[in-house]
């Protein structure tokens, strides 16, 4: 019974809005805003547009002086004119740069004093479909660097080995794990990149690339931008965790549970895990999961259970004169990513159709993880941005086809299009700004991304940094010995 009512809910697509969660208007702000206004954030961004409007306030002015003192010293002799006007202009010149130095100089206290602390967060979803990722993969497209640098990256991925019957028994592929952190450590690192890495038009009749490669880049051997903190890998589930290298030694209490719900329900074949640390005073968790399978009438049923049985049986460590959270809902800041594996509620020819036609609208009302959430079926409290991206699974290998699409191609078994993978959150601080899919052909998947900005509580201004991370890369399966794994 009390797992039923833990799994109520109907999902929010923006938490500012409370008639989006059908609950009755207030005149007081909600509890999410009082304690974070994402506008307040922003204020900088206008606050800073006051110096092109102080620079053509005194241009005005000076054009003033020049025409008052014209009409005043009209009658006094030219050398006296010119001298007074110099004058005027000076002073205005002085006061301008005076006000905008001020502005510039006080702006840093007014965001200290007056604005909470925030931060970017960057999280991805990928089922990679059991394929190695290749030296030159390129993850520059998903990773969006070029338009914005986050805090924290947080990257989930699904079948980072195939889920054989033998690897299902090996709970950790150090190679394969390794392999990705190394590709992600030289995306976030990149600093400086030659004139062939830019992106070339192909020319007519040019085979277009897989997925994106790298080409040659210099990589600036200083120390890091971004650092690994923790890492874990539970068969082909895995997730690892980068932040700034500056936020390093405010990060605390580091840990991991894994949840298997695969075969027999208890392997790693299907499950979750999840990573939790503290950030200054504010704790965070992350599960990246992977759920039951299967597009018949009431596979839904099974994916709702894993669910359950995640949020039910994901514990983390308990640590000696600690008051942690244990559990996923008790942290402030959830983030739930990964291949949930819901489809939609539509015969696949009518699927196909409107995904053609680019329906998103009418395809998400039979969607079926936000037609559980309405049932009050699963994840109670949670919320996801609107989708306005094509849906992310099943796609022909290698091609930009949904499977089943190309007629010329066999389908073995038909897998109608549907958003599988998803990303959605729980708790007060959170707001999410992005939510989109990444063009890869490396699987059948394609990965999803999110930016939040994220308030972070912190008890004092000039409060140092925890040592409790070792300089080196987090290896979570020795690392981690008290880590639960069901």
């Amino acid at each position: 019974m009390a797992e039923s009512k833990i799994l109520r809910h109907s999902v929010t697509n923006n938490i500012f809005t409370p008639e989006s969660n059908n609950q009755p208007e207030t005149s007081e702000r909600s509890s999410n805003e009082a304690y974070f206004s994402f506008e307040e954030h922003f204020i900088a961004e206008e606050t800073f547009k006051c110096g092109p409007l102080l620079i053509n306030f005194f241009s005005m002015l000076q054009a003033v002086t020049i025409i008052t003192s014209t009409s005043f010293f009209a009658g006094f002799p030219f050398t006296i004119f010119l001298f007074f006007s110099y004058l005027f202009i000076s002073i205005n010149f002085c006061m301008k740069k005076i006000l905008l130095n001020t502005v510039n100089l006080t702006f840093p206290i007014f965001l200290l004093l007056f604005l909470p602390p925030y931060k970017r967060l960057f999280a991805s979803s990928w089922n990679v479909g059991g394929i190695p990722p290749p030296d030159n993969l390129n993850l520059d497209d998903l990773l969006d660097t070029q338009n914005s640098i986050a805090d924290i990256y947080v990257f989930g991925f699904q079948e980072i080995v195939p889920l054989s019957a033998g690897n299902i028994l090996v709970p950790e592929n150090s190679n394969i794990s390794m392999k990705w952190n190394s590709l992600i450590k030289a995306a976030l690192n990149k600093r400086k990149v030659t004139e062939d890495r830019l992106p070339q038009k192909a020319e007519a009749g040019e085979i277009q690339r897989i997925y994106p490669l790298k080409t040659h880049s210099s990589i600036n051997s200083s120390a890091p931008d971004f650092e690994c903190i923790i890492s874990k890998q539970m068969v082909g589930i895995y997730i690892t965790v980068w932040v700034r290298t500056e936020l390093r030694g405010y990060i605390s209490h580091p840990s991991v549970s894994c949840v298997g719900c695969g075969v027999l329900g208890r392997l790693g074949n299907k499950g979750s895990v999840s990573i939790r640390f503290c950030l200054h005073e504010t704790s965070f968790c992350f599960v990246c999961c992977h759920l039951a399978s299967g597009g018949k009438e009431g596979d839904e049923r099974q994916r709702n259970a894993d669910a359950a049985h995640i949020l039910a049986r994901t514990l983390f460590p308990a640590e000696t004169q600690q008051h942690l959270p244990r559990k996923i809902l008790d942290h402030d800041q959830v983030i739930w990513l990964g291949d949930l594996n819901y489809r939609i509620y539509l015969p696949e020819a009518t699927t196909r159709y409107l995904v053609k036609n680019k329906e998103w609208s009418i395809l998400l009302q039979n969607d079926q993880l936000k037609a559980e959430l309405r049932k009050g079926h699963v994840f109670e409290g949670w919320n996801e941005k609107e989708i306005e991206f094509a849906p992310t699974y099943k796609y022909d290998q290698d091609s930009d086809d949904y499977y089943g699409s190309n007629h010329k191609i066999k389908a073995k078994r038909m897998r109608a299009p549907a958003w599988c993978d998803r990303i959605i959150w729980f708790g007060k601080g959170l707001k999410q700004t992005h939510y989109n899919r990444v063009e890869s052909r490396l699987s059948d998947h394609r990965p999803v991304r999110a930016i939040f900005i994220a308030y972070v509580e912190v008890s004092g201004p000039s409060k140092e940094p925890h040592s409790v991370l070792s300089n080196r890369f987090v290896d979570s399966s020795n690392y981690f010995i008290s880590s639960r794994n069901d």
